[in-house]
């Protein structure tokens, strides 16, 4: 069980702030400042500093951070097995993205549940920014995510690898006749994923590498829901880039079309992820596996 003193330092970090984590302990501030002492006596280095009056962790508070929290969240899963040795019920929390769970992960999930009767499987659906967070705060053991995301800090397993396409209705005329490089879609409506989402960060980081940003399209649409921007798009209200997988079925009925660029030919990893070091990484890369 972790000590009360690396709650404080938890805490201090989720609010980088010494008032708002005393207040979120119900302890008094001086008490968090003596417990962040301890701490650092201990390890013998600063975990904290303050820069122009802000607080931000020092490298070894960055360490110490990613540690203590794989420690609590290994800590809360011990619970759930010491919990389920007694019922033979296992649970296991997963976190998807949009894309790949409504599009690739449905037939090795239910391969997955016909061989596992005896695990709950809970399934939570998120952009890729949001698993990370819901990964780190211990919600959920692993993930399956499209985007990028920082490799050093979370073990991994490649899922699958993808491609990923421009498209546009089968019936589309462009502004531009006939694009062949990026750059000639930019007068095009662009039907883009939110913030956060893996499928608009890799185009945005293409963009980039081309001297371009969403916000050079003319006009854009911001959608939450893939299948939200495929309806969108079999109604010809613009192009969007996605992976291949999310429109196989529009693409070989002839609903869709994809967009033939010189410039942009793409492939990328769905990631199995878990907090790197944790305890149950033989369990995790098991049930990959059995996944992959």
């Amino acid at each position: 069980m972790l000590d009360f003193r690396t709650e404080t330092f938890l805490t201090v970090c989720q609010t980088m702030n010494f008032t708002a984590a005393a207040r979120k302990l119900n302890i008094t501030q001086p008490a968090v400042s003596q417990h962040i002492r301890f701490l650092e006596e201990q390890y013998h280095t600063s975990l904290f500093h303050y820069q122009n009056k802000q607080l931000f962790l020092t490298r070894s508070g960055e360490i110490l951070h990613k540690h203590l929290l794989t420690m609590k969240n290994d800590e809360k899963a011990v619970m759930a097995e010491l919990k389920s040795s007694s019922t033979g019920i296992e649970s296991l929390s997963l976190g998807v993205t949009m894309t790949i769970g409504e599009y690739a992960i449905v037939d090795k999930l239910a391969n997955f549940l016909i061989h596992h009767p005896e695990i709950n499987i809970h399934l939570h659906y998120g952009n890729t920014s949001q698993l990370l967070k819901l990964l780190d705060s211990g919600r959920i053991s692993m993930a399956i995510v499209e985007g990028n995301y920082p490799k050093e800090v979370y073990s991994h397993k490649k899922y699958s690898t993808e491609d990923y396409i421009a498209v546009c209705a089968a019936s589309h005329h462009f502004v531009s006749d006939d694009p062949h490089m990026i750059k000639d879609l930019v007068k095009e409506r662009l039907l883009v994923r939110e913030k956060g989402s893996g499928t608009r960060n890799i185009l945005e980081q293409s963009l980039v590498a081309r001297g371009l940003q969403i916000s050079d399209f003319i006009h854009y649409t911001e959608v939450e829901n893939m299948h939200t921007i495929i309806g969108l798009l079999k109604r010809d209200c613009g192009i969007s880039f996605l992976y291949k997988i999310a429109v196989e079925n529009e693409l070989q009925s002839g609903v869709l079309r994809e967009i033939p660029l010189t410039d942009f030919k793409m492939q990328h990893d769905f990631d199995v992820i878990w907090e790197k070091r944790s305890i149950y990484t033989d369990k995790y890369l098991s049930i990959c596996e059995e996944f992959i």
